[in-house]
């Protein structure tokens, strides 16, 4: 059971939160009254430190962000291991997935999945039973309820878990095949005892045909700067950061005792990772990577960072009614990761038309642009420090990014003020609607990653096609034949 007030479903401010929205309104209040050329200097001065220090903190990042260590041995024996994936409506990738799990390099004996599924979906429902399976793979489908929500899903599979530890896969993943060892193994070697989650690494591998799509191209050179560079770079500094959606490694009984996932927040990822630190726990990266591929054209890119900037408004509200429980080094974390990312995406598009305007202005009057030492040194060393990140990122990840996309890159980070308005609306309108982003079944380019064992994943093995007659869990009731057969399936061909 999560506490109220480290869930979203709660949308009452804090005591904190009231406090602090009277001092912004009579700040407000009192900057309209004394508005001067004076005081408007000050503002944009104390604006530019800011965005300098900004800066200085991505350059730390990258000369810190080296990858993590090679794990400590193999524990004498593996722990038990549970896999879940939350689906829904993925009827078309169901079995791409089920291959990709299947090639997960970990004892089978020792192997608990779960294929999460939605009593409505009829469609993914149909394809899971029909696929073949391994033995340790079943379907678990969550019964009605609301909010229809993935980490409500996620929740609904947690009671009937029985490994030592547990990780999370979407539909379009494809993981590392030695990715559960080497999180086994770092668990087993902490010596603090009190790491309690790791993330994989996410890196874009973009369809083949869509290698030089625009926003696929800055999409993977956005996550190559998040996953190469920020992460590993927080973990060098031992501060928290919000985990990704995906290949997030946990030990169990921490994540009961935290509460599991928030059913009520869209991204139960990024909390998820703050509530850890708040209780005391610390989360690190792996080196094997998840790969995925991106979301495609603006009209599915669009309602993903949707959903992801309002998870981070929720998550963001969740955190600040009490923000002295996540003490200094937590509360500057949650300050340099999900403050920055909403203040960027808010500020991006209106910043580079106010810069675009101003600078067609001054040519139109023949005259030369204004350039304030402060602005322009703030400008040409954030959009730098930004290509810094990406490049070098990139460079790690093996993703495309040259002097065209550094060239584009501000038209890409402009797309993010529209998805800003529109997850302010969505908010205040739909809070815990979840927006879905649609998978396809992969046709990828190569894999750029020699860690990666590509040969393993276009499908099932000999070893895993004499899977049992399918089963589905009875979570209605599970005390009560905890599994009841799923009737007479057609099979696919192996």
């Amino acid at each position: 059971m999560l506490r109220p007030e480290l869930c979203a479903a709660d949308r009452n401010l804090s005591l904190f939160q009231w406090a602090l929205l009277v001092l912004f309104a009579f700040g407000a209040f009192w900057g309209a009254q004394h508005l001067s050329r004076t005081l408007l200097a000050q503002v944009a001065a104390a604006a530019g430190v800011v965005f300098l220090f900004i800066a200085g903190w991505r350059c730390l990042l990258v000369v810190l962000s080296k990858p993590p260590a090679e794990p400590a041995p193999a524990p004498e024996i593996w722990p038990r291991y549970t896999i879940l994936a939350a689906l829904y409506d993925e009827a078309e990738v169901v079995e791409q997935l089920i291959g990709r799990l299947a090639a997960i390099d970990y004892p089978p004996d020792r192997l608990q999945g779960f294929l999460v599924l939605e009593e409505r979906d009829t469609e993914t429902r149909a394809a899971a039973m029909a696929a073949a399976r391994p033995p340790w793979l079943e379907v678990f489908v969550a019964p009605p309820g609301q909010p229809g929500t993935k980490p409500r899903a996620l929740n609904c599979a947690l009671p009937h878990v029985t490994g030592d530890l547990l990780t999370v896969y979407d539909a379009e993943d494809a993981p590392d095949p030695g990715q559960l060892k080497e999180a086994a193994a770092r668990f087993d070697g902490d010596a603090t005892g009190r790491l309690a989650c790791l993330q994989a690494p996410l890196r874009i591998r973009p369809a083949r045909g869509s290698v030089s799509r625009f926003i696929d191209r800055q999409f993977a050179a956005e996550y190559a700067a998040l996953f190469e560079i920020t992460l590993p770079g927080m973990v060098r500094l031992g501060l928290p950061f919000p985990l990704g959606g995906t290949s997030n490694h946990f030990r169990v009984d921490v994540l009961r005792a935290v509460g599991g996932w928030d059913s009520w927040n869209v991204t139960e990822d990024a909390d998820l990772g703050f509530r850890l630190w708040r209780f005391g726990w610390r989360i690190g990266v792996l080196r094997r990577p998840t790969w995925e591929t991106p979301p495609g054209p603006l009209r599915d890119w669009l309602p993903q960072r949707t959903r992801w900037l309002k998870g981070y408004m929720q998550t963001w509200g969740v955190h600040t009614r009490n923000p002295l429980g996540l003490g200094p080094r937590g509360l500057f974390s949650l300050l340099i990761t999900l403050g920055l990312a909403l203040a960027s995406a808010g500020l991006y598009g209106p910043t580079l038309c106010w810069v675009a305007a101003s600078i067609l202005v001054a040519l139109l009057a023949g005259l030369p642009p204004a350039t304030p030492a402060l602005a322009l040194t703030v400008l040409i060393l954030g959009a730098m420090t930004a290509w810094l990140c990406c490049k070098v990122g990139a460079r790690r990840a093996g993703a495309p990014y040259g002097l065209w996309d550094m060239i584009r890159g501000p038209i890409y980070w402009s797309l993010l003020s529209l998805a800003f308005t529109h997850a302010v609306w969505r908010l205040l309108a739909e809070p815990f609607a979840w927006d879905k982003t649609r998978h396809r079944p992969d046709v990828q380019t190569p894999f750029s990653d020699a860690a990666l064992d590509e040969t393993a994943l276009p499908g099932l093995s000999a070893a895993h096609v004499a899977a049992p007659e399918p089963v589905t869990r009875n979570t209605r009731h599970p005390g009560v034949g905890g599994l009841r057969p799923a009737g007479q399936r057609r099979r696919a061909q192996a």
